[in-house]
């Protein structure tokens, strides 16, 4: 005989993950709407690690009891407040921001910068798949391959007669695996 109990519920415990999961719906509205668009941007690795701690609240507030809906609220409340903290100090002071921030690398310019490679810990196969997922049909359009601060690869490319690559896209981008 099959148990079919993993599958089910009672419905008290229903109408409160209802009731959890639109508190803290409206709770991430809110602080949202205070903190701004910033709040689940994926500009730094901190901000991305913050997105993870705001889901990983979320998903414990609305599928169990612990961590109550109020003792939540303000955990995600004291990330919002940590996270334009930081934001703003990083706007204020370059050395916050050196301090939190990674610097993007240069992975590709003319040719590839194998060096920069091995320090970003990508491969000549995670820079070709980076480059056809960009469309890039021939490597006289590649201007630039670049690892940004998140993690993210940027390539920048063009047709072989447009106009190079303006030196200030590359601002802040270390040229060295130093």
């Amino acid at each position: 005989m099959l148990d079919w109990t993993w599958i089910t519920t009672t419905t008290t415990a229903a109408v409160m993950a209802m009731l959890s999961a639109t508190g803290i719906y409206l709770g991430i509205i809110l602080y949202t709407r205070l903190g701004g668009l910033r709040s689940f941007s994926k500009m730094s690795s901190f901000d991305f690690a913050i997105t993870v701690a705001f889901g990983s609240i979320i998903a414990a507030t609305v599928l169990s009891e612990d961590p109550p809906l109020l003792q939540a609220l303000v955990a995600l409340g004291s990330l919002y407040v940590l996270q334009f903290g930081l934001a703003s100090a990083r706007q204020r002071f370059r050395r916050v921001s050196h301090l939190v921030d990674n610097q993007p690398l240069l992975l590709d310019g003319a040719t590839m910068l194998h060096e920069n490679m091995r320090a970003a810990r990508v491969t000549e196969d995670d820079l070709w798949a980076k480059l056809r997922e960009a469309n890039v049909l021939h490597l006289d359009q590649v201007r630039a391959v670049v690892m940004e601060t998140t993690g993210d690869i940027s390539v920048l490319h063009g047709d072989e007669n447009a106009p190079a690559l303006d030196d200030v896209l590359l601002t802040g981008v270390r040229r060295g695996a130093a």
